[in-house]
């Protein structure tokens, strides 16, 4: 099965590379071991709405990091008071102190100085890193104190801010039906995603009672449901659900739920085999993430399965949202120990304002006895 997947979401693999958790780039799952061309290619990263790009023998790239784009293997404090990072392949960055960010796990992210206008001349987009554990012991070493909210240097008490913030507008279900009136949903494809048709039928997967939570207008529901399936669309805004009956109430096996993921009942406990994550994940407030997690878990039956189109679109300057960044070191860490990933592979067959940054997941509900 995973062999067949791995053909299947390879079809462009020329138009990408990756770049591992440490930050070297891959080659047909082989690290990149020349250190010129490797500082060359980092470079010239570039980022595009999130996603990031490099130019390899005269042909732009779609990056897809495991982590941020760039790692940090070391940090210096200049004379002159900038800051400067060196990334793998001898590649260096200068970057500002204040633009440092820590994630949930203790983990510190930055921005580089450097920043190329996008290829649709759009302003730029300074390219995120995160340090290494090792840059980051000696980062407590050249500062003059820190704490989980600041960093002391030169006497000035610099605060950290969180790498993925809850800001963001009032999340109620008027908030989301207002969005669904005034047509801003970005995130309705109108069809299902380009990874079920392409994916699933690899899958072979019985007929199974899934739960859709963030259906919105229930097009990945509906082909589910239409793939012989007795599916369940769940969303938080009652102009979606009703939406969603509008375009595919006449489906049997369709049923539609207006809820709160995180109040549903506990009727719903061990009352589904897949869970279907699809832009859920990406628009709740990130500290809610781990919560989400623990509901896929609930609603699972022992052995269940979550089939997930995650964002990794990483870290951003201005970390407000939805959607919310992430990326796949965080997916790995957050999933844990509660889901066992039979299948994990960056999209290439994304709506082209999406390639580089959709992750594909299969993952089974561990047990308690794993």
């Amino acid at each position: 099965m995973k062999q067949e997947l791995a053909r299947a979401s390879d079809a462009t693999a020329a138009r990408f590379i990756e770049i591992d958790e440490d930050g070297y780039f891959k080659l047909d799952g082989l690290r990149v071991a020349d250190q010129e061309m490797g500082r060359d290619w980092l470079s010239r990263i570039r980022m595009e709405r999130g996603s990031a790009r490099t130019l390899i023998n005269g042909e732009i790239m779609i990056v897809e990091a495991f982590d941020d784009p760039y790692v940090a293997l070391d940090i210096e404090k200049l004379f002159d008071g900038n800051w400067q990072v060196t990334m793998p392949y001898g590649h260096q960055e200068k970057f500002k102190i204040g633009s440092l960010v820590v994630d949930e796990w203790d983990r510190f992210h930055g921005f580089a100085d450097r920043g190329e206008p996008s290829s649709e001349g759009a302003a730029a987009e300074p390219v995120p890193f995160v340090l290494s554990r090792q840059a980051q012991s000696r980062l407590f070493n050249i500062v003059d104190e820190f704490d989980d909210d600041s960093l002391t240097v030169d006497g000035a008490r610099i605060e950290v801010r969180p790498w993925l913030s809850d800001q963001l507008q009032s999340q109620s279900d008027q908030y989301w039906s207002s969005a669904y009136e005034r047509g801003d949903t970005g995130w309705d494809l109108g069809a299902p995603s380009p990874a079920l048709p392409l994916l699933v039928p690899q899958l072979k997967l019985q007929r199974a009672r899934i739960l859709v939570p963030g259906a919105g207008t229930g097009n990945d529901a509906a082909w589910l449901a239409e793939q012989g399936h007795i599916v369940t669309a769940l969303d938080f805004s009652p102009l979606a659900i009703a939406k969603a009956k509008e375009k595919y109430g006449h489906l049997s096996d369709l049923k539609f739920m207006q809820a709160d993921v995180f109040s549903l009942p506990e009727t719903m406990n061990s009352a589904f085999d897949i869970v279907i994550e699809h832009t859920l994940y990406c628009a709740i407030p990130p500290s809610r993430r781990n919560d989400l997690v623990k509901v896929w878990r609930r609603v699972l039956i022992d052995r269940g399965h979550l089939l997930g189109i995650f964002f990794a679109a990483g870290s951003k300057r201005a970390p407000a949202g939805p959607p919310f960044g992430g990326s796949e070191w965080e997916l790995r860490a957050r999933l844990g120990q509660s889901f066992h990933a039979l299948y994990w592979n960056r999209m290439r067959e994304s709506r082209p304002d999406r390639l580089g940054r959709e992750v594909f997941i299969y993952a089974q509900k561990t047990s308690k006895w794993d």
